[in-house]
């Protein structure tokens, strides 16, 4: 927990020191962004479990700093998960860690879909290729809800991990952005099980740029 705490904590000073900048520093992009992602794919691909998504997002990058072809932005991400999980090895449910695991391992065979709601929170490090072609790298985590319980992660309170290397394209006021993501969810050991989802997803998205 103290290094989420620590995490958000520099996150807000870092705001509140550049939101003292003149007003024509000041940049802020909203938009949507949609992807997919899966547990199951290289270099992830646990053969234990199935565990798939698809995503909506709300995206909202606020400039922080800006120096020449580098630029840091405050990065808030309101999210909905529409997630499917299948435990493969039902021996992966031990009868030691629950007297009820025959009926754990029957539920969690079967195929159950579950929605997760998340709000990712973190820092995007931009560096300008050409005039409108921008690469960056996203690193993020924040609190989430998920509605239904796994072998590796109980239903309810958990946090989300993100990582992502993205490119950006501006036209006028408009962003097109693409993104690789790697996710982790887990409970910071808050409940048990705490083992956690893993995904790789890719992502796109439109903002518009408000002066």
């Amino acid at each position: 927990m103290k290094q989420y705490a620590l995490f958000f904590f520099n996150i807000i000073l870092v705001f509140n020191v550049y939101s003292q900048k003149k007003e024509k520093d000041k940049r802020l992009l909203f938009g949507l962004n949609y992807g997919q992602a899966s547990q199951n794919k290289t270099p992830l691909n646990d053969k234990d479990y199935l565990y798939n998504n698809q995503y909506f997002k709300i995206q909202i990058n606020y400039l922080l700093l800006k120096k020449k072809k580098i630029s840091y932005e405050l990065n808030i991400e309101p999210s909905l998960y529409l997630s499917e999980h299948q435990l493969l090895n039902k021996y992966f449910v031990q009868d030691h860690e629950n007297p009820d695991y025959l009926s754990l391992r029957e539920m969690f065979t079967q195929k159950r879909t579950f929605n997760e709601y998340v709000l990712n929170i973190g820092i995007i490090m931009r560096y300008k290729i050409i005039n409108n072609f921008s690469s960056y790298v996203l690193g993020s985590v924040g609190p989430m809800f998920s509605d239904k319980g796994t072998e590796r992660l109980r239903k309810g309170f958990a946090f989300s991990d993100i990582f992502g290397l993205g490119f950006s394209y501006e036209l006028k006021n408009v962003v097109f952005d693409l993104r690789l993501t790697v996710r982790h969810n887990s409970n910071a050991d808050l409940n048990l099980p705490n083992g956690g989802h893993n995904s790789i997803g890719l992502e796109s998205g439109i903002s518009f740029r408000i002066r």
